[in-house]
Formats: C-alpha cells, structure tokens, sequence
C-alpha cells in the first residue's frame, strides 16, 4: 500500500475545493452537502466546516444512506429530511470510481425543484462507466480497475492509500 496523499495535502484540497464552491455559489440561496453515507458523508462535513469558515452562504448537510456494493437492489435513503427548494445541491463522495453509486445516489433528489446539483469527490480514478463527472476534484489519479483507493479520515490525521 502505498501514501498518494497525506493530511496536509488532503487539509489544502478540501480549502481549496471549499473555495471553489464558494466561487461558484455566490448567488445561491443555499447550499445543502449530501454526503454518501462512509468516507463520502465524513468530506461532506469537512467541506462544509470549511465553506461555513470563508462564506457568509447559509450551508445545510444530510447524509445519503445506501449500500454500495448493492446500489442497484437497496433502497437509498436520506439521514435527515431537509428542503431542497430553490437550493445548490452537492453530492459528496470520497472517490469516485465508475460512477453507478453517485448516479443511485441521485435518486432521492430527481424529484425535487433543485436550483443545481454538483458532484464534489476528493479523488477522481476517471473510470467513467457511467456519465458522471465531477464538478470540484481534490486530486485526478489514473488507476487500474484492480488497484483500490482507500481513504481513510479517522483520527487526527488523514491519508488517501493506493493498494
């Protein structure tokens, strides 16, 4: 297993894709971070500590429950109800390899009067099987589809392996 990123390095994406955001919501009535339930709810929450930190911007999160290795069969859910009207929507998720589980991640938000929806993920692997891209990326890295990334956010300090 081998370090890509370390704490300080994870620490300076998610401040600058927080900046980002800000940049690209300024007209936003509000921005809700729905974080896929694991690693993906735990960026969410980093993002948004770090958005309420630079921006005046009202900032909501919710957590979307699923099960990813059966997207297709589980229900997905959201942790807490929240209002969507009128909102900027950003899906977060810790790497994004294929795509499926953002596009079933969707599913709760696809009937709701959204102002936008965006995707943030922390690493891009560029494995596109299904049409998703992500509009704020901490870091692009071409794998294999046999090499795993693992992102690891307990304790004090974070790390992103590749295995």
């Amino acid at each position: 297993m081998s370090e890509v990123l370390n704490h300080q390095q994870i620490k300076k994406k998610i401040t600058r894709m927080a900046y980002e955001i800000y940049e690209r919501n300024l007209n936003s009535k509000a921005v809700v971070f729905a974080g896929i339930s694991g690693m993906g709810g735990t960026l969410a929450h980093l993002l948004a500590t770090e958005l309420k930190a630079i921006s005046p911007l009202i900032i909501e999160q919710t957590e979307i429950l699923l099960d990813k290795a059966h997207v297709a069969s589980e229900e997905v859910q959201l942790s807490t109800a929240i209002d969507l009207q009128g909102k900027t929507l950003i899906l977060v998720d810790d790497v994004l390899n294929t795509g499926k589980t953002l596009v079933y991640a969707m599913k709760p938000f696809l009937d709701e009067e959204l102002y936008k929806m965006e995707i943030a993920v922390l690493v891009n692997r560029s494995h596109g099987l299904f049409p998703i891209r992500p509009d704020y990326t901490g870091f692009e890295l071409s794998t294999t589809l046999n090499e795993h990334i693992k992102v690891d956010f307990s304790g004090d300090n974070y790390f992103v392996y590749l295995h």
